[in-house]
Formats: structure tokens, sequence, C-alpha cells
């Protein structure tokens, strides 16, 4: 039986990626160590962590001005990193259209007690069970903010900001966790965006930002491990980073190079999603929660069926057939489909055959 896996994160990795890690395991380079055994002050992990920021640079045209920074904490941690380098006494704007985005917003409010920037939501969906994207006018914004706030594709609800917003000049800052390399963004449009590895760049445990020089903070934080200067002027390595997730991240990088880069991938993504939202559509059995059509996720799709009770079973059954981790998050309930990128598209094609089979029993 064949096992797909549909993990919201940490999710599949490319076959091609685990068989080379695998091959290089015992000894990486000739260099009678395994990656995992590398110092990371070795010459042997400088030319990993080298090629990883020339791969991702070349992959999503990262220009001169941003440093590539590979942190450890998760994107979580960036909640409370981003304001404390950016936002010392000024506003920052928070747009909520997801549980992230909210969790974002909650983390800076908690942060302003004891440190002084005042976090404002521009924008929420949350009345509305974030089934849309909320919406705002560029003239709400103070031109003298710090930033303003958005998370590029909300994992758990299944929407996704692809035109970007008019912010009055404020630098835009993006969570681009789960569709990160999937959809192609031009990078001078952010000042910053952060990234968790685990859903299209490897394992947990390193988290990418991409910042604009020009926002490197010129005082030093409360602490140097949550300083995006002293990081960036260390190259990533004040301290000993997650070296092995950073080996897996640059494997990936050439993984989505050889398929032909962004454009080819972000191809096959709506290619893979389009088969799936097409079915849903089609069906008088499932739904999508997304009200808008162009707002739909490429990365995270939910569904459901005509009732809970149909939901768990369909849970169940599809998990005996192979199809793992279907069960949508607990905030959305129903099923969630994570097509990342390392996701194949035959899998796509079985889960909507399997689909349609339920629905012919259940109707």
């Amino acid at each position: 039986m064949t096992i797909y896996n549909f993990s919201a994160g940490p999710a599949v990795l490319p076959k091609e990626v685990l068989k080379k890690a695998q091959a290089e395991l015992l000894d990486y380079a000739a260099s009678g160590m395994s990656v995992l055994e590398l110092s990371h002050r070795s010459s042997e992990f400088a030319d990993i962590i080298e090629q990883a920021e020339r791969l991702l640079r070349d992959l999503m045209g990262i220009p001169d001005n941003y440093k590539v920074l590979f942190l450890q904490g998760g994107a979580s941690t960036q909640f409370s990193m981003l304001p404390l380098n950016l936002a010392k006494g000024k506003k920052a704007y928070y747009v909520v259209a997801g549980s992230w985005g909210k969790k974002a917003y909650t983390e800076a409010v908690k942060l302003a007690k004891s440190f002084p920037f005042e976090p404002l939501l521009l924008a929420s969906s949350e009345e509305d069970n974030f089934r849309q994207l909320p919406s705002f006018k560029a003239d709400e914004i103070d031109p003298e903010a710090a930033y303003v706030h958005v998370t590029t594709n909300n994992t758990i609800e299944g929407t996704a900001l692809y035109d970007l917003p008019a912010t009055n000049g404020v630098p835009l800052v993006a969570d681009m966790s789960s569709n990160i390399l999937a959809f192609d963004y031009r990078v001078e449009d952010f000042g910053l965006i952060y990234a968790g590895a685990q859903k299209n760049i490897g394992p947990a445990g390193v988290t990418v930002v991409i910042v604009r020089e020009d926002l490197l903070n010129s005082e030093p934080t409360l602490s140097s491990m949550l300083d995006y200067r002293i990081q960036a002027d260390n190259g990533s390595l004040y301290n000993t980073p997650p070296t092995f997730a950073i080996y897996l991240a640059k494997l990936v990088f050439e993984w989505v190079k050889d398929l032909g880069g962004l454009q080819e991938m972000e191809a096959r993504n709506r290619e893979k999603s389009g088969l799936l939202y097409d079915f849903i559509e089609q069906s008088d059995f499932y739904q999508s929660p997304v009200r808008y059509q162009k707002e739909r996720s490429l990365a995270n799709i939910p569904f459901v069926s005509p009732s809970p009770d149909l939901d768990a079973k369909f849970i169940k059954e599809a998990g005996l057939a192979g199809f793992k981790n279907i069960k949508g998050h607990r905030s959305v309930g129903g099923m969630r489909a994570s097509l990342y990128n390392a996701f194949p598209l035959q899998g796509v094609k079985d889960l909507i055959d399997f689909m349609a089979r339920f629905e012919a029993e259940n109707s």
C-alpha cells in the first residue's frame, strides 16, 4: 500500500533529498564524518551554509541588499523577535487572516506590556471564522509605522494572499512559513520575510529570515540571540545553528532548482491543487469552507462532508487506505490536504479516487 502524507508540518520531503541524505549520512564529502557530526566552524559546514544561502538567493531572486539568516526557534520566535528589532518606539500593524496571524498579534500585545511599541490590529476576519481575507485601506496606516505584518498562507483555514496590499510606504513583513518556495513572490515587495522550514524547506529546526539591510536594528535588543544585526554580522553562526536542518534545506533548494525553480514549482502546485478544487466544486457531497476562489491556498486545502459523523468516518477509512494526517485542524474540523512542494501529483489523483468512492458509498 502506498502511503501519502498530508501533514501540515512537519511535512513530506522529496524522496530524492532523503535518499541523498541517507547516502551521505555516514561520510559527508569524504570527510570521514557524518554530516550530523560536523562542527559548525568547520570548512565542510561553511560550504554547506554558504551554498544554502546562494541557492535560496538564486531561487527567490533575493536582492543583494537583503540579508539571509538561518535561525532557530521556529516562526513563533519571530513573533517577538520582529518587534524587538524593528518597532521600538513605533507603531506596528497586524492583519489577522487566520490562527497564526492572530498568534503573532497576541504575542505582540503581550510584548508591548514590557517593551515600548504599539501593536495595532489593522484588519481581521475572525468574526467570519477566517473564511476570507480581511481588507483595509492604505490611508489607515501611519506612514511612520515600523511595519505591516501579514501571513501569506493560512495553513489552518486554507486561504492565501497573492495580491499584496498597499501599505502607505510602510514595510510589509510576512510570515511565509507555509507557502515559501510554493508561490513566486517578489522579495523586494517585502521589508522582511520569515518562514519555519518544516513545510517546504526541510525538517523542523531552522527558520529562514530574509531582511532588508536598512531595517536591521541600530541598537542592541535585550538578547543577542534575538538580535537580527548580531545574527547577520555573524553569518547565522553566533551560536551553534541547527546544522543538519540547514544541510537538508540545502538539498531541498538543489531539488527545487533542478526541477526548474519557483515558476515550475508554482505551476506544479497549481496543477495539484486545481485537480482537487475542481473535484470538490463539482461534488454535491464535499464543500470548501473558503469563501472566494481567488483566495484559495495552493498548499493547504480544507474540505468537509455533509456531517461531522461522515467526516470522522472519512478520516478513519482514509487512514486505513494510506492517506495519513488528513484530519483537519480542530478549530476548523473536517479534512485538510496539505499539498506542499514535495507532495506527488499521483497522491492527489489517488485521493480524488478515494473521495469519489466514499461519496458513492455514503451519499
